[in-house]
């Protein structure tokens, strides 16, 4: 049962001592307002005072973040709910250990948010706590990092741009990774090969079944996809290029799909609306090649002494808590494009382009996604009385959010194309 008590923090950041979480309380120490009341938590109040020693050179003169030792219990996960308006939550394998901090501040109306791309948990979290966040007003957001905020503000703003515009609906998004350079982290690998180990095939399908994470049920006529596509992998779009197979494309198009029902489905980017997602190559040789490589990954991992042998070899690139250096990391980038087609019968229906850019590192745009969101739930009452709770999603924080991720660096821009 939520309290209604003043809470001790406006925030609390778990998980602070490995990468994502470091590189998050080092952006809120830069660019959050001073007189933010927060806390990092861990395991080992020694680690987490080395954090806050090293993120005070950053703004020696703002309010410090306070330390609070706990472990992942449901125990320790509600004691620390009942503290705090908001957890930011960057301990993954989410699985492995995050489930009872969902349950803790979904019954507390504690708002949440956390960056995983795991797809079955997700869905898990939803059938678990979607009602308990509802009745206790705990706005509840997961994959709200790097998987899935760009590709569903993407998507927002294009169908947005496309009502607007022309008071019309949206007919299909294909999306395509346009650029990318980073390196993952030993806890994104360490994910990678472990989900496996904790779900069953069947629960893998039925979590990444077409529109499983949709409120409402999904569109019956889907748009074609090209035979090419679905026997090598490859589809070429006159103003993306050749695309194939993106092995974030499955977390990313569930989570939009999700936005597309929780706005009201058919009411919203429209009823026949479907979202692609895919990454550019430079030819369709090269298309297939990726996307048989990922099959073969797949296939790899579902037999257990080769999943093993792959957790033996990630954990020697980095180990979970690690990743690549500051000097490596400034040279990252990441830009997502997309076209979106309005919903017209006509053969020459109007379109909208837009894309999604950051330049740098791509765990430190996790941190902004996290500690921008934080910002819009603690001061924009209107919009989280609007919202209620449950498990939502990026693009329901909206325009706000955009603005706010704008004035961090991010590029989101979209525009209407010219007839053809």
């Amino acid at each position: 049962m939520a309290s209604s008590k003043p809470r001790q923090y406006d925030l609390i950041l778990l998980g602070a001592t490995g990468y994502t979480g470091k590189l998050c309380a080092e952006y809120i120490t830069k660019s959050l307002p001073t007189d933010l009341k927060w806390a990092v938590s861990g395991r080992s109040y020694e680690r987490l005072s080395a954090v806050v020693e090293e993120i005070k050179s950053f703004n020696p003169d703002r309010i410090q973040p306070a330390v609070e030792v706990a472990t992942l219990t449901l125990d320790d996960s509600r004691s620390l709910a009942q503290k705090s308006r908001l957890i930011l939550n960057t301990v993954g394998p989410y699985f492995r250990y995050s489930s009872p901090v969902v349950q803790a501040c979904a019954e507390n109306g504690t708002h949440y948010l956390d960056v995983t791309g795991e797809l079955p948990w997700v869905y898990e979290m939803i059938e678990k706590y979607d009602d308990v966040a509802k009745a206790n007003n705990a706005i509840i957001i997961p994959e709200i990092g790097f998987e899935s905020a760009p590709s569903d503000l993407l998507a927002w703003s294009l169908a947005t741009l496309i009502k607007d515009k022309f008071s019309l609906a949206t007919k299909e998004i294909i999306a395509s990774v346009h650029e990318i350079r980073s390196q993952p982290s030993g806890g994104t690998l360490a994910t990678v090969v472990g989900i496996l180990d904790h779900y069953s095939l069947r629960e893998l399908r039925k979590a990444s079944a077409p529109w499983a994470l949709s409120p409402v049920a999904g569109p019956r006529s889907p748009t074609q996809v090209p035979l090419a596509t679905k026997l090598l992998g490859v589809r070429k779009q006159l103003q993306l290029g050749t695309l194939t197979t993106s092995i974030t494309a499955s977390a990313n198009v569930a989570i939009v799909q999700r936005t597309w029902g929780l706005l009201g489905g058919p009411k919203s980017y429209g009823p026949n609306f479907q979202y692609h997602e895919y990454l550019r190559v430079k030819n369709s040789l090269a298309g297939a090649i990726i996307h048989f490589a990922l099959a073969l990954g797949l296939f790899a991992l579902a037999i257990p002494p080769l999943r093993w042998l792959c957790q033996y070899a990630a954990h020697h690139v980095y180990a979970p808590g690690q990743g690549a250096r500051k000097e490596v990391t400034a040279g990252e980038c990441f830009e997502l494009r997309a076209v979106a087609e309005a919903d017209q019968d006509s053969p020459k229906p109007k379109m909208a382009m837009g894309k999604f850019r950051y330049d740098g590192g791509i765990y430190y745009l996790t941190g902004i996604f996290l500690a921008e969101a934080a910002m819009v739930l603690l001061k924009d009452d209107e919009l989280t009385k609007k919202l209620g709770g449950g498990l939502l999603t990026p693009a329901m924080l909206g325009r706000p959010f955009i603005d706010r991720l704008k004035n961090a660096g991010v590029v989101l821009e979209c525009r209407i194309m010219p007839d053809q």
